[in-house]
């Protein structure tokens, strides 16, 4: 039976843990990012040490196209889970930023996965079979203030996840959403916060946020959060609190 995975954004970070932990279980894979030697050279691995087959598709997702050359690109492969990883933050205030930062955020972020979703789904739905994973972030639960475009995309992926769920499961299709809090990757150097990453001792482990996600992904959650203290605090603290307190603590973290 084919069991072949296309995971976005797969060249470092969870993406890339994604990859292994789906090679381990005798899966193929599609992977794609911008970086052609870090995608060969994760081929390589899971090539030589499961015995799996690996296509590469080395390709800008955030450039206009991106996502419909992704899906010309894979033409005639049968996509039975679909790991929309892919996404990018950045920290600063909103108009100090500028606006051509943040705009290939959401390209990104929101235009390339609900692409994807669109493209890859549809197949999905029409076959009656199919399992999508959208990486969201804890920071969906609450507004941002200095990473306020990137708090609002994951808010976005959170949002729709759900509703796409809604509509296809009764078609055989589930869609689950990851949100995770801090992880060790390079997501904090891209994103301007390498002192925060410094900073948070408790920051989870890229091969341990992966495996939560995609089991979590086959059982058919909805919406997960990987860390214990986190999930309670954000689904039973968070919403009790007054929002400009909580816009205030955010604010608080940002700057440190």
């Amino acid at each position: 039976m084919s069991n072949t995975a296309l995971v976005t954004g797969a060249s470092s970070g969870i993406g890339r843990e994604f990859a292994r932990y789906h090679a381990s279980k005798g899966g193929d894979l599609i992977i794609t990012a911008r970086r052609i030697k870090e995608l060969d050279a994760l081929k390589d691995e899971l090539e030589q040490k499961h015995g799996v087959s690996v296509k590469t598709v080395p390709l800008d997702l955030a450039a206009e196209g991106g996502a419909r050359a992704l899906y010309e690109a894979i033409k005639g492969h049968r996509i039975d889970i679909l790991i929309n990883n892919a996404g990018f933050g950045g920290h600063g205030k909103f108009l100090d930023r500028g606006i051509e930062a943040d705009m290939p955020m959401l390209d990104l972020n929101i235009n390339a996965l609900v692409q994807l979703c669109h493209l890859v789904g549809k197949d999905m739905v029409a076959r009656g079979s199919g399992k999508v994973l959208n990486v969201s972030s804890s920071g969906a639960y609450q507004p941002g203030p200095l990473q306020a475009t990137y708090f609002a995309s994951k808010a976005f992926v959170s949002t729709l996840s759900p509703a796409l769920d809604f509509e296809w499961r009764p078609h055989g299709v589930t869609v689950t959403t990851l949100e995770p809090g801090f992880v060790e990757t390079e997501f904090a150097k891209t994103a301007a916060m390498d002192k925060m990453a410094k900073m948070n001792e408790g920051a989870a482990q890229p091969q341990s946020v992966a495996k939560f996600g995609y089991d979590a992904m086959l059982k058919g959650k909805l919406r997960v959060v990987n860390d214990p203290k986190m999930r309670f605090m954000l689904n039973w603290l968070v919403p009790l609190l007054p929002r400009r307190m909580v816009m205030k603590t955010v604010y608080d973290m940002q700057m440190k």
